[in-house]
């Protein structure tokens, strides 16, 4: 089916069937979007605004210190940033040496930051200064030769005298010889994200120039970009979503990206009152803030184009809160979702603008093609059939770093010739070819031989008017070999009680089948969250697990 590609004919007007892509370094393209518009905005940091055409100097002039310092070609460095200025002329200056960025949390505990570092064998680094610690704390057992060191706010910490640090404001301060233009290609390897280790030990994902050019332009065109056009940067740069849609497809497209280097409600809503952004990227929890919050419920959102929500899946209440506030403020932009994994840069699935479809992620962006393949098998699976969803195009990654093995599970030739993302996600597609997200197959819970899927019976609990935050999990149990389990937070927690308990298990009953209703309902004050604001489900898990252990009542994985 996916040849026939169902979905060109819901294209909106703007959005071709295939698109032309710089073969180029990221830098080259963001050059050419600077020619193109030298003096508009290219980011918005806490009112500090910078052109294009001051953007490139920026990036030119760090090019050239880090040069001075030592990194060459083919070298890595790690980028352990909030969203900020010296993030992003950093990663630009990097890929105009040729070396590659690896992009880590600045809040990571200092053992995975050496795990990082070593992963990646990065030879250099760049954080800020209050978590310089954590990066002395293990130094001496990675390859570092420098750290370079930057303030977001003054006065933070005392830093030692150390040969191999450096300070941002004194190499961007200083003058230092040019470089020649460095021969990069388009294919070569050009940036290290890590997966989220929600389902392990992270992985390194392997992205080209190319992968992150063409995942840009992919969504500038499908946004219909233009430098008249702002984005909120509220997801953070060591994150796929962060980095390819907020940052390097605004720049693609000549917009505006305001930078939001941490996310609270207040200052979020100020924000958007403030700069009056044309687009909101960002994941369920975040509109899920923005809903509660008495300023941005009252804030004039005429000025807002579109609204898209990926990374996780969307509670059907979180949309209709949010489009409701949108229409009592001048809005008719409905929040759209969205699809994709950091395997791929980020999103590579949309819904169109001028189209809706209930529980849709979308359709997939030009030159991106999809389909579901029956599980375990590279087998097309029918119509409306679930299955697992498999992605082939040019912001597929080029493997794992160091696990060829992973590798080849992942990435799979099948009997067209090509080669196929096997994403682990379970979907669906519809005669039109509109994509439907139902859950991680790693997320399936086995109860009582029937598939449960955890997303379902979050869907579920969240219809229900008291309920603010839900997560299911699978627990061991000897009879079903996994029991349902759900914690839920209430918007009220006075009602934590034994009847809320009850009441929410018998709208579970009301509404699914037997094996999927939760067996026991736990209440938390709050759900811990990933690095990305997801809930973690995955640390849940090891909870509950650890619990079982402590009394001797588990026996195996």
């Amino acid at each position: 089916m996916y040849e026939n590609k169902p979905w060109l004919k819901f294209y909106d007007k703007h959005v071709p069937e295939h698109i032309h892509y710089s073969r180029t370094t990221m830098y080259n393209a963001v050059v050419q979007t600077s020619k193109e518009f030298p003096d508009s905005i290219a980011y918005d940091f806490m009112g500090q605004e910078s052109t294009y055409k001051q953007l490139i100097e920026q990036i030119d002039q760090c090019a050239r210190a880090l040069k001075s310092l030592g990194l060459s070609k083919g070298d890595t460095m790690t980028i352990a940033m909030p969203t900020s200025p010296q993030g992003i002329i950093c990663f630009y200056a990097i890929n105009k040496i040729g070396a590659i960025a690896s992009m880590i949390h600045p809040l990571s505990p200092a053992k995975q930051i050496e795990f990082f570092l070593n992963l990646s064998n990065s030879t250099f680094a760049l954080t800020i200064d209050s978590v310089y610690p954590n990066f002395n704390q293990i130094i001496e057992n990675t390859n570092l030769e420098g750290l370079i060191l930057t303030q977001l706010v003054k006065d933070v910490l005392e830093v030692p005298e150390d040969p191999k640090v450096f300070w941002w404001k004194d190499i961007m301060g200083k003058s230092y010889p040019e470089i020649p233009e460095i021969d990069m290609k388009p294919d070569e390897m050009a940036v290290i994200l890590y997966s989220g280790g929600t389902t392990g030990v992270p992985k390194g994902i392997m992205l080209s120039n190319y992968n992150f050019i063409a995942e840009g332009t992919q969504v500038a065109t499908w946004m219909d970009l233009s430098d008249k056009d702002s984005a909120l940067a509220i997801l953070p740069i060591f994150h796929g979503f962060g980095l390819g849609v907020c940052v390097n497809a605004i720049f693609m497209g000549g917009g505006k990206s305001i930078l939001v280097p941490s996310f609270t409600p207040d200052q979020v809503a100020d924000l958007i009152q403030a700069k009056k952004p044309t687009l909101i990227f960002g994941v369920p929890t975040l509109y899920e803030a923005l809903n509660r919050n008495s300023k941005f419920q009252k804030t004039d959102l005429s000025f807002l184009k579109a609204a898209f929500c990926g990374a996780d899946t969307l509670p059907r209440p979180t949309k209709e809160k949010f489009e409701e506030i949108c229409r009592n403020n001048g809005s008719d932009v409905q929040l759209r979702e969205g699809y994709g994994l950091t395997e791929a840069v980020t999103g590579i699935c949309a819904m169109p603008l001028g189209e809706y479809r209930e529980g849709s992620i979308g359709i997939p962006f030009p030159d991106m093609i999809m389909k579901i393949v029956e599980i375990d098998s590279i087998k097309e699976a029918p119509i409306g059939q679930e299955g697992e969803l498999c992605v082939h195009g040019p912001a597929v990654m080029l493997g794992y770093l160091d696990k060829p093995e992973e590798t080849a599970k992942t990435l799979k030739k099948h009997k067209d010739g090509k080669i196929w993302l096997h994403t682990g996600d379970v979907a669906s597609i519809d005669e039109d070819g509109f994509f439907y997200f139902k859950i991680r197959l790693k997320r399936m819970i086995k109860s009582s031989g029937y598939n449960v899927y955890p997303a379902q019976v979050e869907d579920v609990i969240y219809k229900h008017s008291d309920v603010l935050e839900a997560c299911v999990i699978g627990m061991p149990d000897e009879t079903q070999v996994q029991r349902v389990k759900a914690f839920v937070v209430l918007k009220d927690p006075n009602k934590e009680s034994s009847e809320i308990e009850r009441e929410l298990i018998s709208f579970c009953q009301e509404n699914l089948i037997k094996w999927s209703c939760p067996r026991e309902i736990e209440f938390c004050k709050q759900l811990p969250k990933t690095l990305v604001g997801k809930i973690d489900f995955k640390k849940l898990e090891e909870q509950e697990i650890a619990k079982l252990k402590s009394v001797g009542k588990y026996s195996g994985e």
